[in-house]
């Protein structure tokens, strides 16, 4: 969109937000699964015509903006405006469901329109009525929101941001540039972190509205940069030079608070990038198990060799675990928002983290047909060859709300604070097992519940000696999960060993030790096992009464299985299961190949919940 086009929907936005698309939208579905089948009931099934025409786009590096006019002409984007400002986000899991099933059809169309949450959630958070009122307005009408924290020569390095927010009379000036910003250019509103005091340091930056009719030609956006993967998406940045703003009406939270408003935002869009991922490895399980099913090699099935049929399974063993640990995160912004200091960077660096391995254990098993953009399987047709599009596609997200060692520093950071909790064991509070729990509805999401640092640790891992010794009681009644309890007991002492270690960590900021980031990469396979467990065995039985998720995967607690089998490979170098182990691994993961097989055949979501694509509904 070109800057024209973005100030006349900006000005129609704000003349008359009824008159949008966004009427089309439908109120808010019961769970997660609903929204997503309702998203793909409205966007139609997918024409193979599509990955031809999506991958001369993304060779041509054009803004997929037939897809964005799509997914506003049903409105999604009421789904990323809270239900108390006029939208339809009454719960982050269906959001976090919708936001999956568009990324599982292509990531750059998921991208280009998810940016806008990122952009308006600093609103939600930190906002007063009147701005919540305008940007929810904007939103509404499909008006593309931007969020402006990196710079070129700072990078994550906000503190060291140089655009500047200094008075000048009345007014408030903003200076400098920001870089690789999504939809800098395309943005009709954007958030900018700005330093208000000379000085900086985390008391010295604000957070400020700027809105591109009013902003004028003082803000100027920069060239798109040329990526690998989303090759579409609007990727550049742009220059402040002297934008004048109402320091009352513009500034979003105190004086003084841009960054830990930022940080606070950065919990709730860093749980949600996960969905992103699971979305990425939706389309890649499906492709992979497509290919799986039809290819013979050696005169018979490929998915007889014994290697191949493991890697398949231990791929999807490994998204259903990702899938567990995203849910529970996602739920618990409304039943345990306290906590997501420590759950949200976890699960934003391990599940893009575990998907980007995911996915090259699949390019291998796919071989050469990995990289062709022609060929399927059998298959040769234009554009029917999406694979190599997924995993570069991909490869960003882990950038996306702070990169890999971002996230493990952030827990890092928190070591000490880990240590004390884990030697003052506690009981879990209530909203831990009501995140868990499936079946359970949730409270409304209250941002202002969110913390910087979660004082009583992580209520995950003060569980867990406890749901292992849980699985021990039902173990004793149904054997078949006795090598499910064996391996949450050897979970829980080795992740009482891992608080140990962090425990005794130094902690010198910045000069913290390489061993102490490794520590803090085992930390969140911990958290993930222990999410696991967790939620097994509080949605296990409400699954299977109401038939929610496959059997085959509920029952006996086989994904489970698998999982803690996938968490354990993380935590200790060389793993290996002994004979016993191995057998009963043997046919779980058989069994979870089935359950993939069944599910990409029936055009449903690789998933431990029932959620048909629109070719079934």
């Amino acid at each position: 969109m070109n800057p024209a086009a973005t100030d006349h929907a900006t000005n129609a936005a704000a003349d008359n937000v009824t008159d949008t698309a966004a009427d089309a939208a439908t109120d808010t579905v019961s769970t997660p699964a609903d929204a997503a089948e309702d998203l793909e009931r409205r966007l139609g099934p997918v024409d193979p015509a599509d990955a031809h025409v999506r991958d001369l786009a993304d060779e041509r590096e054009e803004f997929p903006q037939a897809d964005v006019d799509a997914l506003d002409g049903i409105g999604l984007a009421r789904h990323y405006v809270p239900v108390e400002h006029g939208g339809l986000l009454r719960d982050y899991p269906s959001t976090a469901a919708m936001i999956r099933a568009v990324a599982g059809r292509d990531l750059t169309m998921a991208i280009a329109h998810g940016k806008t949450f990122l952009g308006a959630v600093s609103v939600w958070v930190a906002g007063s009525g009147e701005q919540a009122a305008r940007v929810a307005g904007l939103v509404s009408a499909g008006v593309p929101v931007s969020w402006g924290l990196t710079e070129r020569g700072h990078g994550s390095d906000l503190v060291a941001g140089e655009v500047t927010a200094y008075p000048d009379g009345d007014r408030v000036r903003l200076d400098g540039e920001k870089w690789l910003i999504n939809n800098a250019t395309r943005g009709g509103l954007v958030t900018v972190l700005a330093r208000s005091d000379p000085a900086g340091g985390p008391r010295g930056f604000d957070l400020y509205l700027v809105d591109r009719r009013t902003a004028g030609d003082s803000y100027r956006p920069l060239p798109k940069v040329r990526t690998l993967g989303i090759r579409g998406a609007d990727i550049s940045g742009f220059t402040l030079d002297g934008v004048l703003l109402d320091p009352d009406a513009d500034r979003v939270g105190a004086p003084g608070s841009g960054l830990e408003t930022v940080m606070r935002s950065l919990q709730l869009t860093r749980t949600l990038c996960a969905t992103l991922s699971l979305g990425a490895a939706d389309h890649g399980l499906a492709e992979a198990a497509h290919f799986a099913a039809d290819r013979r090699l050696y005169g018979r099935p490929l998915l007889d060799l014994p290697a191949a049929g493991r890697t398949l399974a231990e791929c999807y063993a490994d998204h259903l675990l990702h899938e567990a640990f995203a849910t529970l995160a996602t739920r618990a912004i409304h039943t345990l928002p306290g906590e997501l200091g420590i759950l949200a960077p976890a699960v934003k660096y391990l599940v893009p983290v575990g998907t980007e391995q995911l996915l090259a254990r699949l390019r291998r098993l796919l071989g050469a047909r990995a990289w062709l953009r022609d060929v399927r399987g059998t298959e040769v047709s234009p554009g029917v060859g999406v694979f190599q599009k997924i995993e570069r596609d991909h490869r960003i997200v882990s950038l996306f709300d702070g990169n890999t060692v971002v996230n493990l520093n952030s827990l890092v950071s928190q070591f000490p604070l880990l240590g004390r909790a884990h030697r003052r064991p506690r009981p879990a509070e209530a909203g831990l097992y009501r995140a868990a729990d499936l079946g359970a509805p949730l409270p409304p999401a209250d941002p202002s519940r969110l913390r910087l640092m979660p004082t009583r640790g992580a209520g995950l891992l003060h569980d867990l000696p406890a749901a292992a010794a849980q699985l021990a009681e039902l173990a004793a009644e149904n054997g078949r999960l006795t090598p499910i309890a064996e391996s949450a007991r050897s979970l829980a002492e080795r992740t009482g060993e891992l608080l140990e270690d962090v425990a005794e960590q130094p902690i010198v900021p910045p000069d913290v030790p390489a061993h102490a980031f490794d520590l803090a990469r085992r930390l969140t396979w911990a958290l993930a096992g222990a999410a696991a467990v967790r939620l097994w065995l509080d949605s296990h039985s409400h699954v299977s009464r109401t038939a929610l998720g496959p059997e085959s995967l509920w029952t006996d607690g086989r994904w489970l299985h698998a999982a803690l089998d996938r968490v354990h490979t993380r935590l200790v170098a060389g793993h290996r299961p002994t004979a016993d182990e191995e057998r009963a691994l043997e046919e779980t993961y058989a069994a979870l190949t089935g359950e993939l097989l069944r599910q990409t055949a029936g055009h449903r979501f690789p998933s431990l919940l029932h959620t048909r694509r629109a070719e079934a509904l």
